[in-house]
């Protein structure tokens, strides 16, 4: 930070004191047991970024900056599960360390009467609580950034990650809460001004999809998918095929990467290819995909994540998905009879209606939902690509006969139902105007 603001570095230390008193506080009460899988302890790491209660009056504006990287670590836990090397974090920690950063973002711009020097003129319309997320980006992007690089490895090698985590020059841990802080940075700011600040997010952001970790990774997805809900194809133009290189890439990723692979990969076809289904990135993509998915058909968290998700795809192939029918409903046969109502129903759900609303247990959601996919996804692939009289078309009716029974058995049988006569008169509609 090179500007010095006007208020002097004491008043400064003292709002610094007075919005962490509450966080050292709660940081030191949380109950923690450092992991055996790694040697960070992540609970010192970050009461070690804590103002200092000696100030040293020419180091205050690196004390706002670490006590800004503790608080977004402590943040980025409160949206969703926290990775498990934050898990720990209590949820009203994590929501008063975001409250905290936000009073600090008022009180730091309160005083200053050069606003656009601080965060530049093009900024002035970022709120007071987001403006001290703008001013530290420049600062903080490069240092998290070589964090993760320290415990990067060259992973041309064969050896795979535990190789890879022997070799690493720094512990994964360190990489690992830096991704996390990098991602809550990253998600503060959104449309409008998130464009002008591509330079700074996206060659980080890249840094850590390059990462071995999974965990690291996964931060790294979560941004992009954030990044190209915020911003227009023409800022990210010059990183496309990067982008789609990486989507395709890691694909074939562990399980706890396929929900945010399948997502990051969808938004970008749709984002850069969307109006060229014939797109090669199209076709390696959904080969991709449906390989990954092949390899094991019935694991039912995979199959979920990429039913609920690859809708977009679906709408912008159109008669293209032709050319995948053989792998796409070999997989929807085997779902179809899947032992959860939410795949099967989804296999007809059509995207213009509405779900119904479930008052089952959590595990008795998931299993409803399971089947529902299914069935709105073979609607899809029907409507947009004219099934008719195809090979496909008896096997087809001879499994959607055998699921009308099954639905005997199940809690939402009469929405299995449903859908599967609504498949059945599309089909008769689509004989019917089908030439002889």
């Amino acid at each position: 930070m090179e500007s010095k603001i006007s208020k002097s570095s004491s008043a400064i230390h003292h709002e610094l004191l007075r919005l962490s008193q509450p966080i050292r506080e709660s940081l030191s009460k949380a109950h923690y047991n450092q992991p055996e899988s790694t040697n960070v302890s992540t609970k010192s790491l970050l009461e070690s970024l804590l103002p200092n209660q000696n100030p040293n009056p020419n180091e205050i504006e690196v004390e706002i900056r670490d006590f800004c990287l503790c608080l977004a670590a402590l943040a980025s836990v409160s949206s969703e599960k926290g990775e498990f090397l934050l898990s720990w974090v209590p949820r009203e920690l994590s929501i008063a360390a975001n409250d905290a950063f936000e009073e600090l973002s008022k009180v730091y711009f309160g005083g200053l009467g050069g606003e656009e020097e601080c965060v530049g003129g093009e900024f002035r319309g970022v709120s007071e609580e987001k403006k001290l997320v703008v001013k530290l980006m420049p600062e903080v992007f490069p240092l998290l950034k070589d964090t993760i690089k320290a415990s990067s490895i060259d992973t041309s090698d064969d050896g795979g990650d535990e190789i890879a985590a022997a070799s690493a020059r720094s512990p994964v841990g360190y990489a690992i809460v830096a991704a996390c802080q990098f991602r809550w940075f990253a998600t503060q700011i959104d449309y409008t001004h998130l464009g002008k600040l591509c330079s700074l997010v996206i060659p980080c952001a890249l840094t850590i999809l390059d990462h071995w970790s999974p965990q690291v990774k996964g931060e790294g997805m979560r941004s992009f998918v954030h990044l190209m809900k915020n911003v227009s194809a023409a800022e990210l133009s010059w990183y496309e095929d990067v982008i789609l290189d990486i989507c395709c890439r890691n694909i074939a990723s562990t399980d706890e990467l396929w929900h945010h692979v399948v997502e990051m990969s969808v938004l970008s076809l749709i984002y850069f290819q969307g109006k060229n289904p014939r797109s090669s990135w199209f076709e390696k993509m959904m080969n991709e995909m449906l390989s990954h998915l092949e390899r094991q058909p019935r694991l039912k968290e995979r199959r979920t994540a990429w039913l609920e998700l690859i809708e977009p795809v679906l709408n912008s192939m159109g008669l293209v998905l032709l050319a995948h029918f053989r792998r796409i409903f070999s997989l929807f046969f085997q779902w179809m009879h899947a032992d959860d109502d939410k795949t099967v129903l989804l296999l007809t759900w059509n995207h213009f209606l509405v779900e119904p609303a479930i008052t089952y247990s959590m595990d008795e959601e998931l299993n409803v939902s399971m089947i529902l996919q299914v069935l709105q996804r073979v609607y899809t692939v029907m409507k947009l690509t004219w099934i008719r009289n195809t090979s496909y078309t008896e096997r087809l009716i001879d499994e959607l006969a055998i699921t009308y029974k099954e639905a005997a058995l199940k809690r939402n049988r009469d929405e299995i139902r449903e859908h599967v006569l609504r498949i059945l008169i599309l089909l008769q509609q689509y004989a019917f105007f089908s030439p002889h």
